[in-house]
Formats: structure tokens, sequence, C-alpha cells
């Protein structure tokens, strides 16, 4: 009894709590399972025709957010571009929903990409998620980039610099995926993920 009572006292110390909690009215987890809702549309984020002005304004808005910027001890947070008829892009809300985490810092930082978007404007069309790593010089990682991680056409991510990447994963098309940077105001076409190679996520560089 003792044993067990010290391992429980060991987890209340340093055990984040249980993968369901966290929820808020503009994200959670549908019933027992590990799918993520987010709510939609953010209201931080200005709509627009231009899928690329919808994206230039996420990285400063999710920055904002609690520890969004604090590295080891931060937070990633995951959210869907998506569109409806009228021809608009939108953001939903950003969810830092994840597993079930050590408590203490870690260079290992997650976050589910949402699901399911809740808009009560009708039926609308995802495009793409994009998620934010809570420090500078971090790119696009290898589990970012395994095609079985993908669940939309484009993924888009950023680092506390807001160097932002974009991956087109092309999962079930024998064409290589693609890799682009945001430079200047346009996409920079940095790598490929060649077929054979989208279960590893493995770039190969676009030579200068």
């Amino acid at each position: 009894m003792r044993i067990r009572a010290a391992l429980m006292g060991l987890c209340l110390l340093g055990c984040a709590s249980g993968p369901h909690t966290g929820q808020t009215e503009d994200y959670g987890f549908l019933g027992d399972s590990e799918i993520v809702w987010v709510r939609g549309p953010w209201k931080d984020i200005r709509p627009s025709t231009d899928v690329d002005e919808v994206i230039d304004q996420l990285c400063p808005a999710v920055l904002a957010l609690p520890r969004a910027q604090l590295g080891e001890y931060g937070q990633e947070y995951c959210g869907v571009i998506y569109s409806f008829e009228d021809g608009l892009y939108y953001a939903s809300m950003p969810s830092p929903l994840t597993k079930a985490a050590l408590v203490g810092p870690s260079r290992r930082k997650s976050c589910f990409s949402p699901a399911v978007v809740k808009d009560p404007r009708g039926q609308l069309a995802p495009l793409a998620d994009f998620h934010s790593h809570p420090w500078p010089s971090s790119p696009l990682s290898e589990p970012d980039r395994r095609g079985r991680n993908q669940r939309y056409r484009v993924r888009i991510q950023f680092d506390t610099t807001c160097r932002i990447q974009k991956l087109v994963p092309y999962v079930r098309e024998a064409r290589p995926g693609e890799v682009y940077e945001r430079q200047s105001g346009n996409w920079k076409l940095i790598g490929y993920i060649q077929p054979e190679n989208k279960d590893s996520g493995f770039i190969t560089p676009v030579q200068p």
C-alpha cells in the first residue's frame, strides 16, 4: 500500500492532467475520443478572399496566446483554415489540446490537428491546418511532414520568429510533396518529399 501511495504521489507531482482536460467553449474533444473540434471563426483573424492574407495574420495572433513563446515550458496551438461559398477564407480558434505529458520542460511539444470546425453559418470546406512551435529557428519537424499525419491538403507551421512554412503533402498522389517558406510576401519552394519518403517525411532540398 505504501508503494502504491508513493507512486500516486509521484504522478500527482510529475504528470499532467488527462487528455480530456482543458476543454473550453472554443475547443474540445468529441466524446471520449482524441478527435478535437474547434469553433470558428476566430475573431482576431480578418477573413479574406486571399488565403495568404489569412495565413500572414496567424503567427502574431497565436504568439499572443498563453505560453506560445515559452520554449521548453511552452505550448503549441493548432487550428484550421477553411472557406464558405462566399469565397472568403477564415481561421478557426486555435486549440492547445494534446496528449497527457510529464509536467516540466520538454523539447517535444504537440497539439492535435482539429478534425471538426463548428461554425454555425453552415457547410464549410476545410483547406489547411496550422500550428505553432514555441521556439525560434524551428521549422516543420519530421513528424509534421510524415504522410500519415496529414489531415488536410495543406499544412502551415510557424515559430516564434514568425518564420512560416507550408507543406503541400499530396499524400494520395504519385507526385512529390512540396515544402515552401514564406519570404517577402511570397512562397519560395525549399524542398520536395519524394513519394518513397512520404512515410518518413524526409526532405530533398531544392538546389539553389
